[in-house]
């Protein structure tokens, strides 16, 4: 278990950094500089790998996803240790051409939906504009990420009085008012003066809106706090946390953050991609083995992807499994689906329960209403392209992908736990709990 002040102080850092992270571009960015000052080095894709043993290092991928690597002493046997999560959330994603006119009065913002956003809860909330753009400087193009951080757009709702939008729609309902025409300001002005440049050199943009409201600690005793993006900041905070304080003895330690995860992960930085592989490989071949070493290290290899569960809703119990639907500050959630949709099977299952036995911290078990799809994450994605032992876990959470959802306490600091334990597993023919390879 965990001591209450311990967790709301870990609880702090975990929205300050959500409160820091309003996109993916930014999450990884903050994450970059976690590592950096645990003294991580930068590897560059586009050059050969220099890796030694004892190394921490780290490469990233379209600015929104990123892998970093603790490198054990011992090479002679090489396994992974992979902890796995994504940063970015539902939301809405600005069009190139994103400004809009409402009958010569008002300036609105042109949105496409990202992933699946629980629509109403972005009404009438303090919103603003984050991500990237491309810009030109001595002839060469430089992507700089933005983040305009003050209250800047609102999406109104329609009272109450004029009749209730049942099915709103982001072609209508979900434009940001922006401005009244006559103050002659355009948005990418203000990008413009965030970044300290002038609005010509802007090419391009990657823009998405997000909802500036901050993290919060509330209950009786402190037990919960609501926040932005709590789905998979979370996990993919605590899970960083764990990394940079483990010591691997044997298996190399590797910590993924993908992006795109909530729009199915097929991109070039998502979970189906090459990254993670192509990563592995890259690694085995630079401490001086074969691709026949890369993949007798896979098959003794281990994977944890973590991604936020569904805690049993106050006020509908009904729709979930009564013996598998877990709590909030009740641990770890290790989740199963007989569709795949999450991997873990009985040995992984086993692997997660020693690891959270050995870290001092509680678990629990998620499985869906039977008649009910429930949601999917990136394990089994991107096991297409890695074959490894895996199993999908979370923290207990309500209002999943809310614009601004609740978590407890207590259960990001079980997770740093636990992770910390799983980096310094051994995962080789046989791991410390007596997982056998294939």
């Amino acid at each position: 278990m965990t001591n209450r002040s311990d967790s709301l102080i870990f609880t702090e850092n975990l929205i300050k950094y959500i409160n820091d992270s309003p996109s993916a571009y930014h999450s990884v960015e903050n994450a970059l500089s976690i590592l950096e000052a645990a003294g991580f080095t930068k590897l560059d894709s586009c050059e050969r790998f220099s890796i030694a043993p004892g190394g921490k290092y780290y490469l990233t991928r379209g600015g929104s996803s990123l892998i970093a690597l603790i490198i054990p002493e011992d090479v002679s046997k090489i396994s992974f240790t992979i902890g796995a999560v994504h940063g970015d959330s539902p939301c809405f994603k600005l069009k190139p051409h994103c400004e809009s006119d409402a009958f010569g009065k008002y300036g609105k913002l042109t949105v496409e939906k990202y992933g699946g956003a629980i629509l109403q809860s972005w009404f009438d909330r303090p919103l603003s504009v984050a991500g990237r753009i491309v810009i030109e400087e001595d002839g060469k193009l430089i992507s700089k990420n933005v983040n305009v951080d003050r209250d800047l757009l609102i999406i109104p709702n329609v009272p109450i009085h004029l009749g209730n939008i049942k099915e709103p729609t982001p072609l209508t309902d979900f434009l940001p008012l922006f401005s009244e025409k006559e103050s002659g300001i355009g948005l990418f002005d203000i990008i413009a003066e965030q970044a300290n440049i002038s609005p010509e050199k802007i090419i391009s943009s990657d823009l998405f809106v997000y909802n500036r409201q901050k993290g919060v600690v509330f209950g009786a005793k402190n037990e919960f706090f609501s926040a932005p993006r709590i789905d998979d900041l979370e996990c993919a905070y605590a899970l960083l946390e764990g990394f940079i304080e483990a010591e691997p003895a044997s298996s190399v330690a590797v910590y993924a953050m993908f992006d795109n995860e909530e729009t199915g992960s097929s991109s070039r930085q998502g979970a189906a991609s090459t990254f993670l592989p192509e990563t592995l490989l890259r690694t085995v071949l630079a401490l001086g083995g074969s691709q026949e070493d890369y993949y007798a290290a896979l098959a003794s290899s281990f994977m944890l992807s973590a991604d936020n569960a569904h805690a049993k809703h106050p006020n509908h119990p009904e729709l979930y499994d009564a013996l598998n639907a877990p709590n909030m500050n009740g641990g770890i959630v290790i989740k199963t689906n007989s569709t795949q949709k999450y991997t873990t099977d009985a040995v992984s299952f086993a692997i997660v329960k020693k690891i959270c036995e050995k870290a001092g911290v509680p678990c629990q078990n998620y499985a869906n209403r039977a008649d009910l799809p429930g949601g999917s994450t990136l394990g089994n994605i991107a096991l297409h392209q890695l074959p490894v032992c895996c199993a999908d876990i979370g923290l207990a959470q309500l209002a999943m992908h809310s614009s601004y959802e609740t978590a407890g306490t207590d259960d990001a600091l079980y997770l740093k736990k636990a992770s910390k334990v799983l980096f310094e597993t051994k995962f080789t023919a046989q791991s410390d709990f007596g997982y056998l390879a294939d």
